[in-house]
């Protein structure tokens, strides 16, 4: 895991454009990127987060925030172990576009947190989005409801480290498997994307969309193979192999279809395949 920070203290331009046709051709519409920055982004104690919505969310809902599971302040979840409905009081640093703190935001819930097939925590926030966009001028993440896509361009934004990581969604991983626990249809990065402890809890960002598509989990810091902090991935046959510095992101489309009017948690509801308890 990009483990909380106590654990990782010691792991601290295009090509040219092509010559113009002499000949005018058809235009072609470049599509603009989204502004990928820390807007919307916190910290917490020991990782980082963002405060999210989902597609059909109210700006009068209570917000979220969504981090890692292995992020609880009540520690890791076991396997096959689902929270929900937990009291919290957690604090989160609420940053601005320049990575500037503007505002303490408080939980009252963990709505849900596992690590069973994922590694997501979910908070309620004591503030809806309107309250918290009329205060501080920051508006909630969207968190795509469809599956990302291999060679997506994307950014890992860390609140806790204000700063971000930018390459592309390398591709997928049947099964992750990190210790005790296994992961289901994980993110893998190129390289570029050299997260370290602290990131834990990212948002993963689609820099075409500016939508969250994964939340930052995990890297094989060691080389070695399915133990903790070097995760192995393992194909549908079974097979095992290592990237020693490779990182992770867990995907997070599956997420909105559990949440329903009010930002409620339905486990229950169409197309909601989280773990349950």
């Amino acid at each position: 895991m990009n483990k909380p920070l106590l654990a990782a203290l010691s792991s601290l331009a295009l090509a040219g454009l092509g010559a113009a046709p002499a000949v005018a051709a058809p235009h072609t519409a470049v599509k603009p990127k989204a502004t990928v920055d820390f807007a919307g982004t916190v910290a917490l104690s020991d990782c980082s987060g963002s405060v999210i919505r989902f597609p059909n969310s109210a700006d009068s809902d209570p917000a979220l925030v969504l981090t890692n599971g292995h992020c609880l302040e009540t520690g890791f979840p076991d396997p096959g172990q689902v929270i929900t409905g937990q009291s919290s009081s957690r604090t989160f640093g609420l940053l601005n576009s320049a990575g500037s703190k503007v505002a303490t935001l408080r939980a009252n819930q963990v709505v849900y947190s596992t690590m069973t097939d994922t590694d997501v925590t979910i908070y309620r926030l004591t503030s809806t989005y309107a309250q918290i966009k009329s205060s501080y001028g920051i508006s909630p993440l969207t968190v795509n409801d469809s599956h990302p896509t291999a060679g997506t361009a994307i950014k890992v934004v860390s609140g806790y480290w204000k700063r971000t990581y930018s390459c592309s969604i390398d591709g997928f991983v049947y099964r992750l498997k990190e210790g005790d626990w296994t992961w289901k249809d994980s993110v893998r990065y190129t390289s570029s994307c050299n997260t370290i402890g602290g990131t834990s809890g990212s948002p993963v960002i689609d820099t075409s969309t500016g939508k969250v598509v994964a939340v930052n989990n995990t890297g094989n810091e060691d080389g070695e193979t399915c133990t903790v902090n070097n995760p192995c991935e393992v194909d549908e046959s079974g097979n095992v192999t290592i990237h020693k510095g490779t990182n992770y992101a867990e995907e997070t489309y599956q997420i909105p279809a559990c949440f329903t009017t009010g930002n409620k948690l339905d486990l229950s509801a169409s197309g909601c395949t989280l773990p349950k308890p």
